[in-house]
């Protein structure tokens, strides 16, 4: 049983971190209109994996095994003829490899790192619907599950799948290549590719499943994506991928004191801030600082507020009132029910409770609102502050209903609980 669960787990490390690199270098061997052929072949790789190892034991270099089985595999398809001819006639493929050819010549980090540039821009194709770019890079560049993503866009797991079809189809009948776009078009293209890394950030940030709030791999996978971004010349204007840089790792800095020792969430308000990591912070204030552009995206506002969060000495001397400023900007770029629950908060602190409840009062039938867990917590929360605790208590057991996780229901339950003795 060990055995199996150890196996499991690499296997979902696997899929997390290697998936999207051997799909994007398999792509551009097959070419974009069989990005299909690329995902179903490292899915039978994953399955020859399970089966070999559960009978024959873990190898000792599990990525390597992964890597050269699908490689076999990628070479067995490639000497079809009918696949053969289509791959000599594009221009935008490789030539085939030979049959001999190691797997480290085509997994290298350099092709890994340049086909997976290639992925996201693929994905996030203007030919495309913008949810469908974004499905599309989070399902194929990033491993994301059917559930993870209808959890991101606050939708059905059939409409994500409809969308992810749609997405495959338009890139066969339209004949996309799998090729950088041309320094013209990268711009139009890079706002969702930031969207896209973002979201994956925030599910690691706040996971939807699994038995921790916070998965660390993501976080990790989402600023490894920005480094190609910035690592590349495409690429000529970087001010926003070094604003959404800045602002995972300013968040990422302060996760050690965000778990107590029974992982579940500390508020950043009673967080120890001698757990914080400064040197992620630094790293983090660093790339604010080359981010500096006449253009002041909503990465760029994210990041200060987050920036005024790690430079206070204590939760109540954060400066509430540029944070409220900054949130009144943002709100310009994106008027969104979640960027008003979160303003809410800094409303109840520059102004007061009552002038929270009212912000939280104006959201509340917005269909994104109605199912997420934080809305009725701060809202329970603002409640008890003003001593009305039968009101207080209701909104804390909805809240309790809708949180996702285990972890979360538990969280919520012993504040619930902590309210109750102290009222």
């Amino acid at each position: 049983m060990k055995n199996q669960e150890k196996i499991n787990s690499l296997i979902e490390h696997f899929f997390r971190h290697e998936s999207g690199k051997m799909i994007s270098v398999l792509t551009r061997y097959f070419g974009a209109e069989k990005l299909n052929l690329a995902e179903d072949l490292v899915q039978e790789t994953i399955i020859a994996a399970i089966s070999t190892w559960t009978y024959r034991g873990i190898p000792d270099n599990p990525n390597a095994w992964l890597y050269r089985v699908a490689k076999n595999k990628a070479l067995n398809i490639l000497k079809r003829e009918k696949i053969k001819q289509a791959y000599i006639s594009s221009k935008h493929h490789r030539p085939i490899p030979r049959e001999e050819i190691l797997v480290d010549e085509i997994f290298s980090p350099k092709n890994i790192e340049d086909d997976q540039l290639r992925m996201m821009f693929l994905c996030c194709n203007p030919l495309l619907s913008i949810d469908s770019q974004i499905a599309l890079t989070l399902k194929t560049l990033c491993g994301f599950s059917i559930s993870e993503i209808a959890k991101a866009f606050f939708t059905s797991p059939e409409s994500v799948n409809k969308r992810l079809v749609r997405a495959r189809k338009k890139i066969r009948d339209d004949n996309i290549s799998f090729d950088v776009p041309s320094k013209m078009d990268i711009n139009e293209r890079l706002e969702t590719v930031l969207e896209t890394i973002y979201l994956i950030f925030n599910e690691g940030y706040s996971a939807s499943k699994g038995k921790s709030i916070i998965r660390r791999e993501l976080c990790e996978e989402a600023i490894r994506l920005t480094d190609i971004l910035l690592n590349t010349d495409f690429v000529a204007e970087k001010a926003n991928v070094y604003a959404l840089k800045a602002l995972m790792q300013l968040n990422t800095s302060r996760f050690n004191a965000r778990q107590d020792a029974n992982g579940q969430i500390v508020r950043l308000e009673d967080q120890d801030r001698r757990l914080w990591d400064l040197n992620i912070m630094e790293k983090g204030f660093v790339n604010l600082g080359k981010s500096h552009h006449k253009y002041v995206s909503k990465y760029h506002l994210m990041a200060s507020v987050s920036a005024y969060y790690c430079m206070a000495k204590d939760f109540e001397s954060t400066n509430w009132k540029s944070v409220l400023t900054l949130y009144d900007k943002l709100l310009q770029i994106e008027n969104s029910p979640i960027v008003l629950m979160n303003r809410a908060i800094i409303i109840s602190k520059v102004h007061s409770i009552e002038k929270g409840i009212e912000e939280l009062e104006n959201i509340k039938n917005h269909k994104a609102i109605r199912s997420h867990h934080l809305y009725y917590s701060i809202f329970g929360e603002f409640l008890f502050k003003l001593k009305r605790n039968k009101q207080a208590v209701a909104m804390m057991e909805k809240a309790i209903e809708l949180a996702p996780l285990k972890i979360e229901k538990e969280t919520l339950k012993k504040r619930l609980e902590n309210f109750n003795f102290k009222n």
